[in-house]
Parts: C-alpha cells; sequence; structure tokens
C-alpha cells in the first residue's frame, strides 16, 4: 500500500533528541546515515546507541492498538481489530478468502493434501451422489436430476482440474418446464435432503480440521447454490478458459496457511472450539451427577474452554483499549470459596500454586520460547534493555511484596510439626516427625503487614504506569504521522464496535466464571486420585492454560523480529499478577473471609525469586538470541521438575 500509517519508537537516543515528536505529531525523519524504514516490528540498531523500531499500520486504529503494545500495563496483542481490504492483502491470504469460483493458472493437482481428500471425503461423498442417483432414475420424473447426480458422483471423487459451469439452455418448449417443475418437487422431496445431510456432514468435518477449510466451502457452495438450479443448466469441464459463468472449481483440498483465516476478525480455531464451550457448560451443569460423561473429562473439558475464551476477552480488551489482565481472578475466587465451604484448606494450595505458576510460566517460558523460534528465524535480536529495564524492576518490586509475609512468617513465626514422637525416655532428646513442618504465625501480628503489601503493590504500579505513559514516556517515545488512507478514511473499519467488544467482554466473563466453577468443582476427584503432585496440576495446567492465546502472541511478534514486544507479554502478566491479582484476592478475603493467607511453601518462594534473577541477568545486555531462550526454558523445565516430584501440600 502507498499511504501507510508510520510511527517510530526512537530509544536511548542520545543523537537525535530534536527528533522525538509528540504522538499523531508528524513523521519522524531518519538523519543522513541512517537506516532506510523497515517494516512492522523490525528494530535497526544506528550508530551503536539508538534502536529505532518503524511500524507500519494501516489506519489510525491500528496504530492506537500497535502503539499500546509500547506502552508498560497494555496488553499486547497480535491480530488485528480492522478490517483489511482484500485487495490490499498478498495473494496467499486472498486466495484463502476465495469464493472458489474462479479460472486461475493451475500448477501440479497431484498433492498430498488432494489425496488425502480422497481417502478423508470423496469416496463417500461420491458414493452417496450414486445412490441418490439410482433413486432417482427409480423415479423416472427425476431423471433429469439422477444425470446432474452421476456427473457430481465423478466430480467430487476427484474435483481438481474440473469447473462447474452455469449454461443457460437456448431452447426450451413448454411441456419440458412442466416436467421440470414436477422433476424438481420429487428432487426436494428424496434426493436434495439426502445430499443436505452428506454435504453438511462433510462441510462440518473439513471446516473443523481448518486446514481442509476448501473442502467446506466446496460442500457449502454446492449444497447452497449448485444442487438448487435446474439441472441442465450444471456443466462440468476441464479447467480452462471459460466464457461461461463459472460456479465452482477447486485446486487444492489442503492449505497450511489457514491457520491465519478470520471470520469478522475472530481466527478459525478460537470461532470452532467456542462449540466445546457451549457443550461443556450445558454437559456440567445438567449432568451433576456425572452419570454419563465422568468428572475427569468435565474438567478437562472445562479447562480447554478457557482457551477460547481468553481470546475473546483478550480481543475485547484490544478492541476497546482497556489495559487489564484478571482473566484468572474467577478460578482464584470460586476455587477458594468452594474450598472454604468445604472446610479444606486445599483449594488454596492449588490457587497459591496456579499464581506462582503463572509467574514462572510468564517469566520463563514465555520469553524462553519466543527467543528460540524467533531465534531460528533471526540469528540476533535486540531489544530496549531501559524500558525492559522498567518491567524487570517491578518484577523484583512485586515478587518481593508478594513473598514478604512468607519471609516475615520464617522470621518470627513458630515452627510447628505434628505427629512427633521421641524415641529417648528425655524430653530433651531427637523428635521424629511423621508430617511436615511449617512457620505459622499470629494472623493478628500478620495481617497488618498483608494489608500494607496490598495497598503497596498497586500503588507501585500505577506509579509505574504513570513513569512510562508520562512523566518519562520517551523511553518509548512513540509517534503516529498524519493518516490518509483511500479506503478507510483513515480510521478503518474495526471488526467489533465499543459496544459490540465491551459485550463481548462481559459475556466471555461470565464464561470464564461459569468454566472456572466447572473446574473448581470437577478438580476434587482429580486431586484425590492423581499420583501426581497437586503442586504440578497447579503451576502447569492451571496457570498455564490461560495464557496459551499470549504465549501464540510472544512466539508472532518473536517471528516478526519485534523480541521487545514477545518479552514484554509475559512480564505485564507477571506484574498484574503480583500487583493487581494478589491485592484483589487479599480485598476479597477482607470482605468474605474465605481463609486465603499470604503465606507460600518454601518451594514457590525460591522458585519465584531465582526465576527472577535469571530472567533479569538474561535481559541485562539487550540481545537475545535461541540459546538465551533455550537457557531459560530449561530452567523452566527443572522447575517443573522440581514441582513434579514434590511431595502435595499436607492440606491435600
Amino acid at each position: 500500500m502507498e499511504d501507510l500509517i508510520h510511527f517510530s519508537c526512537l530509544i536511548f537516543s542520545s543523537s537525535w533528541p530534536d527528533h522525538f515528536i509528540h504522538l499523531f505529531g508528524n513523521l519522524v525523519s531518519v538523519p543522513s546515515g541512517g537506516t532506510t524504514p523497515c517494516h512492522y516490528g523490525e528494530e535497526v540498531w544506528q550508530d551503536g546507541s539508538s534502536l529505532r523500531t518503524t511500524i507500519r499500520a494501516e489506519n489510525e486504529v491500528e496504530a492506537n492498538k500497535l502503539a499500546n503494545n509500547y506502552r508498560f500495563g497494555f496488553r499486547k496483542w497480535k491480530s488485528h481489530v480492522t478490517e483489511r481490504p482484500i485487495e490490499d492483502r498478498s495473494d496467499i491470504v486472498r486466495e484463502l478468502y476465495s469464493e472458489l469460483n474462479f479460472v486461475r493458472p493451475q500448477g501440479s493437482l497431484i498433492t498430498c493434501g488432494n489425496i488425502a481428500y480422497l481417502i478423508l471425503f470423496g469416496w463417500w461423498i461420491s458414493l452417496a451422489y450414486l445412490l441418490v442417483c439410482v433413486l432417482m432414475f427409480l423415479t423416472i420424473i427425476g431423471v433429469p436430476y439422477g444425470k446432474l447426480c452421476w456427473k457430481l458422483s465423478c466430480y467430487f471423487l476427484w474435483p481438481f482440474g474440473k469447473s462447474i459451469l452455469k449454461v443457460t439452455a437456448m431452447t426450451v418448449v413448454d411441456y419440458a418446464l412442466v416436467l421440470c417443475r414436477v422433476s424438481t418437487y420429487v428432487w426436494l422431496l428424496l434426493g436434495y435432503p439426502l445430499l443436505g445431510l452428506i454435504h453438511s456432514l462433510a462441510c462440518f468435518l473439513s471446516w473443523i480440521l481448518v486446514f481442509t477449510i476448501p473442502v467446506a466451502k466446496m460442500n457449502a457452495r454446492t449444497l447452497a447454490i449448485i444442487l438448487l438450479m435446474p439441472p441442465e443448466d450444471v456443466h462440468i469441464h476441464r479447467l480452462k478458459k471459460v466464457d461461461d459463468q463459472v460456479l465452482l472449481c477447486c485446486y487444492h483440498a489442503f492449505n497450511w496457511y489457514y491457520y491465519k483465516y478470520t471470520l469478522d476478525g475472530i481466527n478459525v480455531f478460537a470461532v470452532n472450539l467456542l462449540p466445546l464451550v457451549i457443550a461443556t457448560l450445558m454437559v456440567g451443569y445438567v449432568d451433576t451427577e456425572n452419570q454419563f460423561v465422568s468428572s475427569e473429562a468435565k474438567f478437562a473439558a472445562a479447562v480447554s474452554s478457557i482457551i477460547p475464551l481468553s481470546y475473546y476477552i483478550g480481543m475485547g480488551i484490544a478492541s476497546i483499549s482497556a489495559q487489564s489482565n484478571t482473566l484468572s481472578m474467577t478460578f482464584y475466587i470460586t476455587a477458594l470459596l468452594r474450598g472454604h465451604k468445604a472446610g479444606t484448606k486445599c483449594y488454596e494450595e492449588i490457587v497459591k500454586a496456579a499464581l506462582t505458576g503463572t509467574l514462572l510460566g510468564c517469566i520463563l517460558f514465555i520469553p524462553g520460547i519466543s527467543m528460540i523460534i524467533g531465534g531460528f528465524k533471526h540469528r540476533e535480536q535486540r531489544f530496549n534493555s531501559r524500558s525492559a529495564g522498567v518491567s524487570s524492576a517491578l518484577l523484583f518490586i512485586s515478587v518481593g511484596g508478594v513473598f514478604a509475609p512468607t519471609l516475615f512468617s520464617k522470621a518470627y513465626g513458630s515452627l510447628v510439626c505434628a505427629g512427633c514422637s521421641s524415641s529417648q525416655a528425655n524430653t530433651s532428646g531427637p523428635f521424629t516427625c511423621l508430617l511436615r513442618c511449617s512457620y505459622l504465625l499470629d494472623g493478628l501480628f500478620s495481617r497488618p503487614l498483608v494489608y500494607t503489601i496490598s495497598v503497596l503493590l498497586p500503588s507501585a504500579y500505577l506509579i509505574g504506569l504513570i513513569f512510562t505513559l508520562k512523566t518519562h514516556s520517551h523511553i518509548y517515545d512513540i509517534q503516529v504521522s498524519d493518516v490518509h488512507d483511500h479506503h478507510q478514511g483513515g480510521h478503518g473499519t474495526v471488526h467489533w464496535s465499543r459496544l459490540r467488544a465491551l459485550s463481548v467482554l462481559i459475556m466471555a466473563t461470565l464464561l470464564m466464571a461459569a468454566c472456572a466453577d466447572l473446574t473448581t468443582e470437577h478438580i476434587k476427584p482429580i486431586l484425590d486420585h492423581s499420583s501426581i503432585s497437586q503442586y504440578f496440576i497447579g503451576v502447569t495446567v492451571l496457570a498455564m492454560v490461560p495464557e496459551i492465546p499470549e504465549i501464540f502472541n510472544g512466539i508472532q511478534f518473536a517471528l516478526q523480529n519485534n523480541i521487545s514486544l514477545s518479552l514484554e507479554v509475559g512480564n505485564c502478566i507477571a506484574v498484574q499478577v503480583c500487583m493487581i491479582q494478589i491485592p484483589l484476592l487479599i480485598l476479597f478475603n477482607t470482605f468474605y473471609d474465605v481463609g486465603f493467607v499470604l503465606l507460600f511453601s518454601d518451594l514457590h518462594l525460591w522458585a519465584s525469586i531465582f526465576s527472577v534473577i535469571v530472567v533479569n541477568y538474561i535481559f541485562m545486555d539487550g540481545k537475545s538470541d535461541y540459546f538465551q531462550g533455550t537457557a531459560l526454558v530449561v530452567v523452566y523445565l527443572i522447575l517443573l521438575a522440581l514441582y513434579f516430584f514434590a511431595p502435595s501440600p499436607h492440606a491435600c
């Protein structure tokens, strides 16, 4: 496109201070000797002192979204929130959205995907047409449609290299019209419903597989258009340059790029997983006695349903430019409520494990896997170490604040053990304890400390926002040029309006709460009968499943040589967990006492502190490669191994 929005992040620039301009100011000019502007996500170091990131967006809305990606505290979102004109997109993307009704130069038709179509779909669709063909011939009056079914039977066995054309008959006599009208009734009563079931099934299966969406389009177009036409108007030919109207032509049944396919801005995987959410809620709240579906299956379905809901919440937040990340709060609160009702501390320990697992995953795994995959494509990636330092400093503050009561209890608490006995007669001898020991601290003595921390942590977060967005915004210094867009007048057509985005956000949050309730309801059998430590379940499944969309966001940013955003994806979530979610849990516990105590196990304490130290050491030089990413992932896996072999919490 000729007219694009350019906005640049000039970071650490000591040589070009006069080039800083305000948001929506004029485009920053590159000094002589500088590099030419690069595409979205590319970062170029100039003169060894400044990092210039040039980003291109189609319209002002996308510019605002991308600018928010670079601001601390805002959710990092990769997907577009506005519609992009199809004519301005690549040939690969245009092919994804084609209606399969045009003839183009063809390549080889003998491909693995086309052969897979023959095995998975072609033979039984062709057989169905053959059976309906026999049925139409038996009715005698439906012979025209029987001939059509024979032609379509041959077509759907191997549709590649053929086209279905609409050719209007030149002469038609009156009795033929009457015959056609009567045969149409027979067709609509006998043939069309049967083929409708066949095409609907094929359409559903191929759509669920995503990469075979061309097969779904082919079946849908046949059902909606071709089978409702007069049979004499439908002709099948080999693909060639024709003057007649092309109704259907397909070259390939399989396309890897369909992972990019969207419907109204929603990724196709999120669309396909939405029925899972509905089915999970229906089965979970109808089959309360677990007569038809086991509790373990309901737990797995409820946890899996969180993935698409996280995507919808992220899309809603990105569309209305909000800034919060409280997805997991619903699970934490419902788990604490259920544990309080059951009179057990096991749920509280699971919540703490999930909180710690989110920290570890966001600090180590998301940056690590992004560095690895991005490093395979880009030899070395650089990022703004000063802006990353803001998040790192807040990480130190937040982790120190969250675990301060735990350290306080170890310093001033009483070591209490259960099941202890002495092998000697005197009580001064050594004791053998069957159960683990823990430090207990008087609640009245520790609560003021917890309340103080729950106030200081959000305050530190607010100060971080003011620092990065107001007083020291030059750390990011995002500039956006004047908008010139021929297609949308510079603003673009958003996929979701603010009202719709807010409605989707509220609905997805409510569904998330329902899935969280089912998760906590059906996790009990998993905890009781699992041979794996409950710590491991909390730090893996419950912690990282809601963050799967964020993991993909980080990987996509890294592949576009925008490792800065990949690192900020995890850091932002980790900081918000400590500085927003945990204080909110404390506030909730203040008004409705569910027994939540901000005391973590030793494993949580040292794993989190060690992770923060490691990631800050990696981030010091402002460079990343696949080796550093491997180091972070290996540390994460080592910590997971510790949790896997650790004994379960004594409360469980």
